[in-house]
């Protein structure tokens, strides 16, 4: 989940293993977790599942403005470093995941091609707003204070969760258990937002407040951890999940999902596209697509009844 400030939450981050503190530490792409659990399900980059490709339907692309069907493309900015969501593949530039997946099937649907991007997270939403970029589809989780500069299309849902060296005594439930912690986690985030608001509440309670260590991307994060120079990490639910069963026993979650959200797809304010990508999450829900879509990932439990536009 990622955001700045206010949160602009992404999630997303391509993991690898590397040297830590001496150690040799990796971090591998795996499956996902639910918002409240790790989730069972095939092995991304292990196991490949074909997803079919939908039917464009034309009342659903009679909906895409026609600027954008002329170009025949939009262009979707992405931070492919946030697995299962969206990540780079083995040959080193494919962006994969869900949301990969989603943009191909959208595309199919509408009747236009939906480009990725790789691009830093706190990047997307200015870069929306610039004109840079036509959509952005990077685990955002949909905030109020989002919703003030894009506009977002609903289609997930996740929390946020914790995740510790398996040798860890920690025993955290919720965000008042990280006073006197060292907490690694992606600039621009929810997750950061979130912990650097603990702060004032440890303060307050007369506890040590937490130290949080922002880093430009998940996998740094994740060597903090691995490392020893953070007593925990702190991501969203299925992505905490999925580092957790690539570490090869190295980590673990730390209690259960909290601040269980939204997930949206964001667009400039000004942009049209709204109605029609939430009419094709609309098709894609009903003939299954948006569902196996889920299962290929691991991420069921993260479905959700209907697609709506906010913001």
């Amino acid at each position: 989940m990622k955001l700045s400030g206010s949160r602009w939450k992404a999630r997303g981050r391509h993991l690898s293993w590397r040297a830590a503190a001496g150690s040799a530490v990796v971090l591998a792409v795996a499956v996902a977790a639910a918002p409240s659990a790790v989730a069972s399900g095939a092995h991304a980059g292990t196991v490949r599942v074909a997803i079919p490709t939908p039917p464009k339907d034309p009342a659903v692309a009679a909906l895409v403005p026609a600027s954008v069907r002329a170009k025949g493309y939009v262009t979707v900015a992405m931070d492919a470093t946030y697995a299962p969501d969206e990540f780079v593949a083995p040959n080193g530039h494919t962006i994969i995941g869900m949301d990969a997946d989603f943009n191909a099937a959208l595309g199919a649907v509408m009747g236009i091609k939906w480009k990725a991007v790789n691009a830093t997270f706190d990047t997307i939403i200015p870069g929306l707003e610039s004109g840079k970029f036509d959509v952005g589809n990077s685990s955002f989780t949909v905030t109020a204070a989002r919703e003030k500069v894009v506009t977002f299309v609903t289609y997930f849902k996740a929390g946020e969760a914790f995740y510790v060296k398996s040798s860890s005594t920690l025993k955290l439930g919720g965000l008042s258990s990280l006073c006197g912690l060292t907490v690694a986690v992606e600039s621009g985030t929810t997750e950061q937002s979130d912990a650097q608001s603990t702060i004032a509440t440890c303060k307050k309670a007369g506890k040590k407040p937490d130290e949080v260590q922002s880093y430009p991307n998940q996998n740094e994060a994740n060597l903090a951890v691995a490392s020893g120079r953070a007593d925990l990490g702190f991501a969203d639910s299925q992505v905490a999940g999925y580092i957790v069963q690539q570490s090869h026993g190295q980590f673990k979650l730390d209690g259960r999902a909290i601040e269980v959200a939204p997930y949206g797809i964001a667009f400039p304010k000004s942009s049209k596209l709204p109605r029609a990508t939430q009419a094709a999450f609309e098709v894609l829900m009903k003939d299954g697509v948006y569902a196996k879509i889920l299962a290929k990932w691991g991420v069921q439990a993260g479905a959700v009844g209907r697609s709506t536009i906010a913001g």
